[in-house]
């Protein structure tokens, strides 16, 4: 099996970014969402875009945005991929695709086999789906370190590429891509010291360590 891909997700300064460039990751991810802790403003995404331009993938989180909320994020970050992270229907993520002409990557929440199965009605609506562990009803729909049984996974033979998300840590990422075979890792809250500040060291640590496993 090839290496999975590797995203670090919210990412909101430059040395963070810098140590995921440095770590060999694929993309880099953005947060467009207030409520999250990793939120970056359009300053911000205006600097870490042109510092990552042809360096590293450019993938923006939105929960449930309005387009004017995506448009302003794209031109400004020069977004490569639009990750929707909310409730967004198979139609509006079909029609975000539409609109901006851009990949768009599906996360979905997953506590038992019937989420996972969820994945088969993005099919003509997403380029990728990214399995992500259901949060409590009411909190954050990401970010928050929690894990899911990534067997759930292990016989998944769906029609879009996929990734996985949830909890991952360069402790667990060798064991969830062995369990769950992931072609692409996506972690946040695993590489951080405390919420919403990322650790250079957890980022190489995680990066070899998926690359390894």
């Amino acid at each position: 099996m090839a290496a999975p891909k590797i995203k670090i997700c919210g990412i909101s300064e430059r040395r963070a970014l810098e140590a995921a460039i440095a770590a060999r990751a694929d993309f880099a991810g953005l947060v467009f969402f207030p409520p999250s802790p990793r939120h970056v403003s359009l300053d911000q995404a205006r600097d870490l875009g042109a510092s990552a331009q042809g360096r590293i993938g450019k993938v923006g989180l939105f929960v449930d945005a309005a387009d004017a909320v995506i448009g302003q994020a794209v031109e400004v970050a020069g977004l490569e991929a639009l990750q929707l992270h909310g409730s967004e229907t198979p139609e509006r993520t079909a029609q975000v695709r539409a609109r901006f002409g851009l990949p768009v990557w599906k996360a979905l929440p997953v506590a038992s086999a019937a989420d996972v199965q969820q994945a088969a009605s993005y099919r003509d609506a997403a380029d990728l789906v990214l399995f992500d562990a259901r949060t409590p009803k009411g909190a954050l729909p990401g970010g928050m370190g929690l894990t899911f049984d990534w067997s759930l996974l292990a016989a998944y033979r769906g029609p879009l590429p996929w990734g996985l998300a949830g909890g991952l840590t360069p402790e667990n990422v060798a064991e969830a891509i062995r369990v769950a075979g992931a072609p692409l890792v996506d972690t946040s809250s695993g590489v951080e010291s405390v919420a919403g500040v990322k650790d250079v060291d957890l980022i190489a640590a995680f990066c070899k360590a998926a690359r390894q496993a």
